[in-house]
């Protein structure tokens, strides 16, 4: 089973483009923390494509906290110097957004506790 799930911030503004055959695929990498260790973090590519990378490029920008599921995938490709060259992706089929519109990673927005006067 290739299934990946991570959540993490753009490095930078996704960028999308449409294919030769109208397509549209969007590109942005995403920042994910290690949980143990030294907390590292992994700067990982992601490519989304159809609808959805549409939408990545309409509601996702820089410093974006987002979710995302989807599979691995490793390609190669010739270098201009005779090398063979690859590269590890991920192929997104999801992608939630996290951040509030106004871009914090708050989501509760203008909302206020409500008293209701339920005892939970």
């Amino acid at each position: 089973m290739n299934r990946v799930f991570l959540i993490g911030n753009l490095t930078k503004d996704p960028e999308v483009s449409t294919t030769t055959s109208g397509v549209a695929v969007c590109r942005f990498t995403l920042a994910v923390t290690r949980r143990f260790g030294n907390n590292e973090t992994d700067f990982l590519p992601i490519i989304v494509w159809r609808g959805q990378a549409e939408n990545c490029g309409k509601f996702l920008k820089k410093g974006s906290k987002a979710a995302v599921a989807g599979s691995i995938q490793i390609r190669s490709y010739d270098a201009m110097d005779g090398s063979k060259r690859y590269v590890t992706e991920i192929v997104a089929d999801e992608v939630q957004f996290l951040s509030s519109k106004a871009g914090g990673d708050d989501d509760t927005g203008d909302m206020k506790p409500i008293d209701d006067g339920l005892p939970f």
